[in-house]
């Protein structure tokens, strides 16, 4: 796609959408007076994630009127990771944003966002919706204890990890791969490709106007096995050996001792005429078999994993901060 400007703007603000023909005029006109008032130049990359609605044309028609206004439309539905993942391949602005098109995210807090990443120094500032407008029992509730499990396994201190109003500095996003359904977790992809300047700022969040959501309690579970995965690639990607290799090692000396264990002893039983159970009744022989199994099938699946890593074009690529 061709870009607007020759150089690059201070601001890019992407905006995933689906079937939000009736907010887009509404946010277009809220993004621009706040671009005005601060005299900023910028970009907006409204990213149409299948809609079978009128959004295309609406996008159209604001690029008509703005042509700081762009747009991407998808054939169909590939969902919120995708349409991130293309907008921020597109973006050039020195600090990059990201927000919903249901006009809930209020470009009234893009100021101070902007001024934490450009003079405070901060990689990544997400928005956290301290007072939400969302039906408690659906959504507050679901989103509190989701929130807990991803501060604890990541590490990373946020109150609202989900929120879709985040700013970037722009290295941040040119140097994350956001796929499947991980733009829940960009904060956490950002840390691990070495951006740990992380923060968050309470921001206003507004009632639902036009359609609906178009997101279920089915996320929440979703969001959850996707926070297992990136945990587990992050931590053992690259060396898969450690984990698989070190439970299946354990698993077979355990099993082994204790196979060893029973039929010594009945050795010694049987040999000082001493009454004894047949090695085969006793039910911890059996375990003790399926320890012994399943500590070999792990320690070769870690080998096929360590193969397959060692073979990865990507095995030798790191985020380089500077040169000299």
């Amino acid at each position: 796609m061709d870009q607007t400007n020759s150089n690059s703007p201070d601001i890019s603000i992407i905006v995933p959408l689906l079937n939000e023909a009736e907010s887009l005029p509404e946010l277009a006109r809220w993004i621009t007076r706040v671009m005005e008032e601060n005299g900023w130049s910028y970009e907006v990359i409204m990213v149409d994630d299948g809609s079978t609605d009128s959004s295309w044309s609406v996008i159209k028609g604001l690029h008509e009127e703005n042509p700081a206004f762009r747009g991407i439309a998808f054939r169909r539905n590939y969902g919120k990771s995708a349409a991130l993942y293309c907008g921020f391949k597109e973006a050039s602005g020195q600090v990059v944003f990201t927000m919903d098109a249901d006009l809930q995210d209020s470009p009234d807090e893009i100021p101070e966002m902007y001024r934490m990443v450009t003079e405070e120094g901060w990689d990544v500032v997400s928005g956290w919706k301290q007072h939400r407008q969302d039906n408690k029992l659906t959504k507050n509730l679901p989103s509190k204890l989701y929130n807990a499990t991803a501060r604890h396994i990541t590490g990373i201190k946020l109150h609202d990890m989900n929120c879709g109003l985040k700013a970037y500095r722009k290295d941040v996003v040119k140097n994350i791969e956001v796929y499947g359904e991980m733009h829940r977790y960009i904060p956490y992809l950002a840390k691990n490709a070495g951006f740990d300047k992380i923060t968050e700022k309470p921001v206003h969040h507004q009632k639902r106007l036009y359609g609906k959501s178009k997101f279920g309690m089915e996320r929440f579970v979703n969001g959850f096995l996707d926070l297992l995965s990136l945990w587990f690639l992050s931590t053992f990607g690259k060396k898969p050996m450690h984990l698989f290799g070190f439970g299946g090692l354990l698993m077979f000396l355990v099993g082994g001792v204790m196979a060893i264990w029973i039929i010594v002893a009945k050795l010694i039983h049987q040999a000082q005429g001493v009454r004894f159970r047949a090695v085969t009744d006793q039910p911890l022989f059996y375990l003790a078999l399926v320890a012994v199994i399943l500590g070999a099938m792990f320690f070769l699946a870690g080998f096929v994993c360590e193969l397959v890593s060692r073979s990865s074009s990507e095995r030798n690529s790191y985020n380089i901060k500077e040169e000299l």
